[in-house]
């Protein structure tokens, strides 16, 4: 096991820079997601920590060595693919144990650690076949293997579950949680998919044009997010915006057409009457009695998902468009109002020109 330091690394192509100057410490033995849209450089930030791909600018360390000039196959890293990359001629376990035998490592060993392998995977009934006879999941559970026997210091896992069936990606993010607990080997996980993202990481890291957008718990970035993207992207359904400003006395807030909204805590000075953006997640939202809330919702139509329905509509005098979530089965005609109200704790502001959080 080893931590990992991301030092003010730079990626470029050409003229065009990719990766601005990303900054992090990875503790020895956690699970690490990197979280973002496609096309964000997350998969280029592993890549430069696998070696694949050269740092423009910047340090990566290894366990405090710095890694930059090392070919991959000296940093004690593995990773796992995307695609599965076994050899489709070899059976399960010469799949396995190739890396190894590569290494010329005895006989006995190779052995040792490939039964254990398939052991803590439950692929030991299955170490005599090929890969055409094995589901996605076995196959992605081989190739988890194959890095397993190598004994790294480092697990680097380039989006591993995007191939497979929504049903075979929730036992797969449980058997990887639970590889992780059980090896506490140091990970890198990437992925688009914040549900992978929230379930799997100890910390996320969310990326949005090779920046940075912000580092933290699952639950910091759900309950806190730094900026309007992180915002937007982390919940399903997504959190819903408002164009709002803020009370003189920085004690309340007021969407057009609406009543004001109380702010917790105050706002400073400088936020004080001031046009800013309002955050609401969907499942933040109370049902009130008639006429009772501060908010008003005209129901445009019902999606019915069994365990809560989602509501969408419209509020206020611009007639904005808005998603509530309620529990269990709920059934309201088109064009009939609810009446709703939202704890000062749950809303969300944001400065309105630099995008990021405002207040604590």
């Amino acid at each position: 096991m080893a931590d990992v330091s991301l030092r003010d690394i730079y990626k470029s192509f050409g003229q065009n820079e990719v990766i601005h100057g990303i900054s992090c410490d990875i503790h020895d033995g956690e699970f690490i997601v990197i979280l973002g849209p496609s096309g964000c450089g997350k998969s280029t930030v592993l890549r430069m920590i696998a070696g694949l791909e050269v740092i423009s600018k910047g340090d990566i360390a290894i366990d405090g060595r710095v890694v930059n000039q090392l070919e991959p196959a000296d940093r004690d890293i593995a990773m796992v693919f995307q695609n599965y990359a076994l050899y489709p001629h070899m059976t399960v376990f010469k799949n396995m144990a190739y890396g190894l035998k590569i290494r010329r490592m005895p006989k006995a060993e190779i052995e040792k650690r490939v039964q254990r392998a398939a052991e803590i995977l439950e692929l030991t009934e299955f170490l005599d076949r090929k890969p055409r006879q094995l589901s996605g999941g076995q196959r992605q559970r081989v190739a988890m293997g194959r890095c397993i026997v190598r004994e790294p210091k480092v697990f680097l896992f380039d989006e591993p579950l995007s191939n497979l069936d929504a049903k075979l990606r929730v036992q797969m993010r449980l058997e990887l949680r639970n590889l992780h607990e059980t090896l506490g080997i140091t990970s890198v996980y990437v992925t688009h998919d914040q549900v992978e993202a929230m379930t799997l990481g100890d910390r996320l890291i969310i990326m949005e044009n090779g920046y940075v957008e912000q580092i933290g718990s699952p639950l910091e970035v759900y309950e806190e997010p730094a900026t309007l993207f992180v915002a937007g992207f982390i919940g399903s359904p997504a959190m819903n915006f408002f164009e709002a400003r803020t009370s003189r006395d920085g004690q309340s807030i007021k969407l057009s057409g609406t009543e004001s909204l109380p702010i917790h805590p105050q706002l400073e000075q400088g936020f004080c009457d001031k046009a800013v953006v309002l955050g609401i997640r969907p499942e933040h939202f109370n049902l009130a009695q008639e006429d009772g809330g501060a908010l008003q919702m005209q129901v445009d139509h019902l999606e019915t998902l069994g365990a809560d329905t989602l509501v969408h509509g419209k509020l206020g005098e611009d007639n904005t468009l808005f998603t509530l979530r309620l529990p269990d089965i709920q059934r309201y005609p088109k064009g009939s109002s609810l009446s709703l109200s939202v704890s000062p704790e749950r809303l969300h502001l944001f400065n309105k020109e630099s995008e990021k959080r405002i207040g604590a």
